[in-house]
């Protein structure tokens, strides 16, 4: 059971599915990578990794139409999933339950599983749809994790960001990654005199 299911979609922030997938490394545990084409073409733009450098990260990679791969069953034990970074046509395919690929269909099985789904939904600002739809997806047993600074952590570069980020939703699975930095614990001032 300690394999966890990474979805990368198209909106911009690829970095949150990339350092995901190091973290993961780190961690020791498995992961399952499914990204779509509007992902890869965004680590095009995004990044300097070709897209045989990013499946590498993946210990299992899928393709978008197969519906058959171990991920797209309830069967297939995990501990859930995360998709880093989450679009909005992602979210809105997941809430409708009507899912056209097998990123969706694996959030899908995961929701109907009962097991942890966190969506770092990357979109802003946010309209009434928008959030008409991360209330569904909520009611529905989804995290909604949009990846927001937590400046307590007194980052100073992008990466500390995008680190704390990742493991704030790596700890939704109960994960404990040593680059994320924490209040009152690893944090000098971390509580008030």
């Amino acid at each position: 059971m300690d394999r966890l299911i990474v979805g990368v979609s198209g909106a911009s922030g690829i970095i949150y599915g990339i350092r995901t997938l190091e973290a993961l490394q780190s961690l020791g545990i498995e992961s399952h990578l499914v990204a779509s084409k509007a992902a890869e073409m965004t680590l095009g733009y995004e990044t300097k990794l070709s897209i045989k450098e990013f499946r590498a990260l993946g210990d299992h990679v899928y393709k978008m139409p197969d519906v058959g791969a171990p991920i797209a069953s309830g069967s297939f034990g995990t501990l859930g999933m995360i998709i880093a970074p989450c679009s909005v046509r992602t979210m809105s395919e997941i809430a409708t339950g009507v899912t056209s690929s097998l990123l969706t269909r694996a959030a899908d099985v995961v929701l109907k599983e009962r097991r942890t789904l966190v969506l770092m939904v990357r979109e802003t600002p946010f309209h009434l749809g928008h959030i008409r739809t991360m209330e569904t997806l909520a009611e529905m047993g989804a995290i909604i994790c949009p990846p927001l600074p937590a400046f307590y952590a007194q980052p100073v570069t992008i990466d500390d960001l995008v680190n704390q980020s990742v493991g704030r939703a790596l700890d939704l699975f109960d994960l404990d990654w040593d680059a994320t930095r924490r209040w009152g614990e690893d944090l000098e001032g971390g509580r008030r005199g």
